[in-house]
């Protein structure tokens, strides 16, 4: 057997993007379980990483590394009136995030691939051929009250926190790709996390992604003639 990597570009990838009470935190290790790949929780990686209780809030590493650019702007405007040095441009420490991303997606590709959560994944694999796109989401109400439950704390505590986590990485991926997480176009799929259950949403979502890996695009026209015929032997009219 041979002990060269695989091509980057044979690497099979999902992105989990969620927000809070979603239940992207326990979803993403069950599906890299599911389909037999490793979880990189914030693009760590982690292999066969079981699941854990609840992180549906933001984390500290994704505050830490946010561009904050009026924080910047102050003080470039501080540093010229005492004659020092001006600060890192907040571009330069924009570059300096992607190109860690960047850096751990390069690694996980290595190694055959990943179910990556969060991080903008969505983004900055978008061109990436086997890689599955995924949004966990649902109305706000059920989102706060899952989120209650998964970490144990009140609803309004809840409902501060999801405030707090959809704003930040909602911030994270517009200041560092100009793109707003919530827009369907960057997803294969797109789940109301709080109206399924657990273990069939995982499923779901497993089955989802192998069927995106198996697709051989040139049957395509072959299958819809399968299915045209079906259609006219049940005398399902399909036309407008």
């Amino acid at each position: 057997m041979s002990d060269r990597p695989p091509d980057v570009l044979a690497a099979r990838f999902i992105t989990v993007s969620a927000t809070y009470g979603a239940g992207g935190s326990v979803v993403a290790p069950l599906l890299a379980r599911r389909v037999g790949l490793p979880f990189a929780d914030r693009l760590i990686a982690a292999r066969n990483a079981p699941a854990v209780p609840s992180a549906e809030g933001v984390t500290k590493e994704e505050l830490d590394e946010e561009p904050r650019r009026s924080f910047f702007a102050r003080l470039a405007h501080l540093n010229v009136g005492l004659n020092l040095p001006a600060p890192r441009d907040p571009d330069d420490l924009r570059d300096h995030v992607r190109d860690r991303v960047a850096a751990s997606i390069k690694a996980l590709a290595a190694e055959g691939g990943a179910v990556i959560l969060g991080r903008a994944g969505q983004i900055v694999l978008a061109h990436h051929p086997r890689t599955f796109h995924v949004r966990l989401d649902g109305p706000p109400e059920r989102r706060a009250a899952r989120g209650a439950m998964w970490e144990g704390i009140d609803l309004e505590t809840a409902l501060a926190r999801m405030k707090e986590t959809d704003e930040a990485r909602t911030r994270y991926t517009r200041r560092l790709y100009q793109r707003d997480p919530s827009d369907p176009s960057l997803y294969h799929l797109v789940l109301d996390a709080t109206v399924i259950e657990l273990e069939a949403g995982v499923e779901m979502l497993g089955r989802a992604a192998e069927s995106f890996w198996a697709r051989d695009e040139s049957a395509v026209q072959h299958t819809m003639e399968q299915t045209r015929a079906l259609l006219a032997r049940l005398r399902i009219d399909t036309k407008p």
